[in-house]
């Protein structure tokens, strides 16, 4: 807390504008659509590294949530002040920091598999940028941190080289899809069945389960996604994923364009149908990632045509 009151004693408006953006880049989004964007265009077993290593991280980030349930920095100390642009993201308990997570699993992973020194120089920033916004904007200690930069670091690192076998080796892929898989089946089975002290279902902290069951539902989805994208890519599709770069544009901004409408546009009819909103949830994230990883990419041979036309 004295580190983050020395933070506090900095602010200023140019300093807070600044770390609300960098913030951003640990958001779900950013981490589904760089991802994404790799996986269409760059190259596909670095997609599936990116995307795995990241499920992985939230797996074990919710997981750690819920087992120590740490307060937010502001409800251990009631005197202290946050950047109140920052209090909606941040509604669930603060042990490991979530946005530390996603940010330094995705930019430390392109890092990691990419050597132009500009991209390291980019990634590498933003990994430390990230989690020094959660500290400034008053969302995380020191402690949430640190603890999940380093459990980012740990998966980068030990999954590059399983990675780099499995894109000679479908056994090894499918070892690594469905270990994953059975992972967020045993997490799923804790967050849903484990008895938690009475303080967990209560008004006040009751949204922190309900989150993390819909994370869970949400993680479940993807990977069984994730399992049937690649199945149908490597017997099916196989698509390519270079292009000229005018095309790579249209790949990316219709992809990312059609899975965010998606997403809108199945809310509602799955909330309907299935108002307990878990299960809602999953079928609606499993159909986003074949939208993005089936559907989408079956038009890619179309572009490989524009591509020999413009050649010739």
């Amino acid at each position: 807390m004295e580190f983050l009151y020395f933070l506090e004693g900095i602010r200023n408006s140019v300093l807070d504008l600044f770390f609300s953006l960098v913030t951003l880049c640990g958001e779900e989004t950013v981490f589904m659509a760089v991802g994404m964007i790799v996986f269409w265009c760059f190259s596909k077993y670095q997609g599936y590294y990116l995307l795995c290593t990241g499920f992985v991280g939230t797996l074990l980030n919710q997981f750690l949530k819920m087992l120590f349930r740490v307060p937010r920095p502001w409800v251990k100390d009631p005197s202290f002040t946050i950047v109140e642009s920052a209090r909606e993201a941040a509604s669930g308990y603060s042990f490991p920091s979530g946005h530390t997570q996603t940010s330094v699993g995705l930019f430390g992973g392109l890092a990691r598999a990419n050597k132009a020194l500009w991209l390291r120089i980019v990634c590498i920033s933003l990994c430390v940028l990230v989690p020094l916004s959660r500290m400034y904007l008053g969302v995380h200690t020191p402690a949430d941190v640190i603890v999940s930069l380093c459990i980012a670091a740990i998966l980068i690192f030990a999954a590059y080289p399983l990675f780099k076998k499995a894109e000679s080796s479908p056994r090894v892929m499918y070892a690594i899809l469905f270990s994953l898989l059975g992972a967020v089946v045993a997490y799923l089975c804790f967050i849903m069945l484990w008895s938690f002290p009475e303080e967990v279902y209560s008004v006040a902290n009751v949204h922190n389960l309900i989150s993390a069951r819909k994370n869970a539902f949400t993680l479940l989805g993807c990977m069984l996604g994730l399992i049937s994208v690649y199945t149908v890519d490597r017997k099916w599709i196989n698509f390519e994923t270079k292009a000229v770069w005018w095309v790579q544009i249209i790949k990316a901004v219709g992809g990312l364009a059609l899975v965010v409408a998606a997403k809108e546009l199945l809310r509602f009819p799955l909330d309907a149908i299935l108002p307990a909103n878990t299960w809602a949830r999953m079928i609606r994230y499993f159909l986003m990632v074949i939208i993005g990883g089936i559907l989408w990419p079956m038009t890619f041979k179309y572009f490989s045509k524009i591509k020999k036309t413009e050649v010739k």
